[in-house]
Formats: C-alpha cells, sequence, structure tokens
C-alpha cells in the first residue's frame, strides 16, 4: 500500500471545495496494472446490465464520436504496447469506454451545460440513468451546500473552460465494500471497523474537445484496504480521523460517515484509558 496512487486528504481537516489542478494532456489517462481485470468487469457489466452504466441521448452522439477517436490517439501515443480494438456498430461512448480503465461522460452545452452520454460502469453510489440530461446542478443537488459554496463557481469553470487547458481534481470516501460497481444510492455507513473499510479514490479529469466543444469528464477509481493503508502510511489513520471528525453534519449524512469517526478512533487506539480518578 506504499505505492498506492492518491492520498487526497487535507492535513488541515475537512474542506469543500473543487480541487482543481491543471492537466498535461500526456497524462490524461492512466493505465496500470489492474487494467485486463477492470475492463473485464466493464465487459461483464456492460453484458448484463447495459442500461444501468450506459446512457445516452442524440445531443451526446457528436462529442462521443470525438471522445472515441481522442482515446484511441491517446492509447496510441502513450501505450503502443496495448491491443487496441474498437467495436465500430457500438455507441462511440461504449466503444471508448472499453479501451480505457476510466469511466467516461459527456456534456453538452445548450441552454446550459447537460450531460449528454455516459458509461459508467464504476459508480460510487449514484444512479446513471437519472442524471441524463440534467444540469450540473441537477446532478449535484444531493451534495449538502453544492448550491451555496460550488454551483457559481462549477457553472463558471465550465463556461470558460478552453480546448488548450485541461484539468484534474480528486475525491476520495469511505466505505465498507472494494467492489467498484456500486450503483445503489443509499449512504449507509460502512459496516464494521477499520479492517473492514476501504479507501476509494476517484481521479477526475476535464477537458473541452476541440471540434465539438462537448466537455469529457472522466473517472479512475483506486480503492486499497484503510487498515493497510494506516499500516503504510504513518500519517493516514490520523488524517483520516481529523477529515471524518471535522466533516459538517449533512456531509457526514451524506456520505453515509455518522459514528464512522468514533469506530476509527477506536480501532487507532484500542487500549482502554486509565481513570485518572
Amino acid at each position: 500500500m506504499s505505492n498506492f496512487a492518491y492520498l487526497p486528504l487535507e492535513s488541515k481537516g475537512w474542506r469543500m471545495a473543487m480541487g482543481l489542478r491543471p492537466l498535461d494532456l500526456d497524462h490524461w489517462l492512466e493505465v496500470d496494472d489492474r487494467r485486463d481485470d477492470e475492463l473485464e468487469q466493464k465487459r461483464q457489466l456492460l453484458d448484463t446490465v447495459f442500461d444501468v452504466v450506459v446512457a445516452t441521448n442524440p445531443e451526446g452522439d457528436e462529442g462521443s464520436r470525438e471522445l472515441l477517436g481522442e482515446v484511441t490517439r491517446y492509447l496510441d501515443a502513450h501505450q503502443p504496447e496495448l491491443t487496441i480494438e474498437v467495436r465500430r456498430e457500438e455507441h462511440p461512448i461504449v466503444a471508448a469506454a472499453r479501451l480505457v480503465q476510466e469511466d467516461l461522460c459527456v456534456l453538452v452545452r445548450s441552454d446550459v451545460w447537460r450531460l449528454q452520454a455516459a458509461c459508467v460502469c464504476f459508480p460510487s453510489r449514484w444512479n446513471l440513468a437519472s442524471k441524463l440530461g440534467t444540469t450540473l446542478d441537477d446532478i449535484h443537488r444531493p451534495v449538502p451546500t453544492y448550491d451555496v459554496e460550488l454551483s457559481r463557481p462549477t457553472n463558471a469553470f465550465f463556461e470558460r473552460l478552453k480546448s488548450d487547458r485541461s484539468f484534474w481534481r480528486l475525491n476520495w470516501t469511505l466505505i465498507d465494500s472494494p467492489a467498484l460497481h456500486q450503483p445503489t444510492s443509499a449512504r449507509r455507513s460502512p459496516h464494521g471497523e477499520l479492517a473492514d473499510w476501504f479507501f476509494r479514490v476517484e481521479r477526475q479529469t476535464l477537458r473541452r474537445l476541440p471540434e465539438s466543444g462537448a466537455i469529457v469528464f472522466t473517472i479512475h477509481n483506486y480503492v486499497a484496504s484503510a487498515k493497510e493503508l494506516c499500516e503504510a502510511h504513518e500519517d493516514f489513520g490520523a488524517t483520516l480521523l481529523l477529515n471524518l471528525d471535522t466533516a459538517p453534519p449533512a456531509m457526514q449524512e451524506y456520505k453515509g460517515w455518522v459514528g464512522v469517526a468514533d469506530r476509527l478512533r477506536a480501532s487507532l487506539d484500542p487500549e482502554p484509558r486509565l481513570s485518572r480518578e
């Protein structure tokens, strides 16, 4: 676990922020040793629950075709050893998603920016079908304080985003299953204690395609045992506890973290304290 890709915990405690960083397009997509397994998981999901993991409107077709071309060109240039097989009979966003570990979303500007095509095989407790055709505000409406703190900067960012500047960000949560495919919207607290929990990180990228003008949102998931991360990184447990403790109550409820900080505290300090009486 010492080489886990990302540990995006705030050293000063929880904060609500977009957290965008400039993206070098030479590092747009990431390939690691889990690629074969994750692409096989995608294949099985596309074969068995297609309507759960894919949603498209005609408005997203042009951007999806351009996205497929961008994905194949990127892999040809940066991962030439990989075998790339494009299924031309499929919707282009599905064909593109079969090639990469990332989930893919295409947003198109009409009256406002709307999600018009997506292949999301590895959702973290959200339902894709309910998001199709909706706005940025609609997509994020369940997130506490989003409307107050992030709605305006998020919409402004999408309006300003140009094809010559792309960005990436990290998001994390604590759950009790290592499964990548978690489409249920239920936000229950993780069962058990530290040994039963998993730290899940989403590496998200945002770029505007030069021809269609569509914005592509990619999500690459990384999951690791929380206990193993605590053992491999001296400050991980304490920093995780600080972030859980300082998350507002509404965010704890939304994330399914109610009561988790106390259980984590007990796991990190299992020895009973002596009375000072």
